[in-house]
């Protein structure tokens, strides 16, 4: 199947490699079907391009990278939704944005921690976790002679 990408042009996409979020994303509730993409050049942001609107593209990353581990228990409707039947076949994405008004000449990149996108990997069905309250807790870890504080 070929879609089109405002952002990455022309793109040949395998159904078989199509993730479905059956209710959409929260603002984009008619958008059901996206592809994930490397971003090229970058070891940690992908796209998630809808499959549907070439205009619609998100920035997303593994929490891991910016220290952020989640700790959350799944409602039964999110568990029937997602059709998880092992918990290593959930990944979790938090989507990215640029905030141009940021201290300084330089845009700074900020992601949306409350609301993670999970994807059950094997089946290819996702959804966004909206987190009404977080607490955070924060983590020391020793490297080379310096303490490295990360917020969890």
């Amino acid at each position: 199947m070929e879609i089109q990408s405002k952002q990455l042009g022309t793109q040949q996409v395998d159904s078989d490699t199509i993730i479905t979020f059956p209710r959409g994303i929260p603002g984009f509730e008619d958008q059901t079907r996206f592809r994930l993409v490397q971003q090229e050049g970058s070891e940690i942001v992908y796209w998630l391009q809808s499959v549907d609107n070439e205009d619609l593209i998100f920035s997303v990353a593994h929490p891991t990278h910016f220290n952020i581990n989640y700790s959350f228990v799944l409602t039964d409707d999110e568990e029937q939704l997602l059709q998880l039947e092992n918990v290593d076949d959930l990944v979790i994405l938090i989507m990215l944005h640029k905030d141009d008004e940021g201290s300084g000449s330089r845009p700074t990149i900020k992601g949306s921690i409350k609301s993670p996108l999970l994807v059950n990997s094997e089946k290819r069905i996702g959804l966004q976790k909206v987190l009404m309250t977080i607490e955070q807790s924060i983590t020391l870890t020793e490297k080379v002679s310096q303490i490295d504080v990360a917020e969890a």
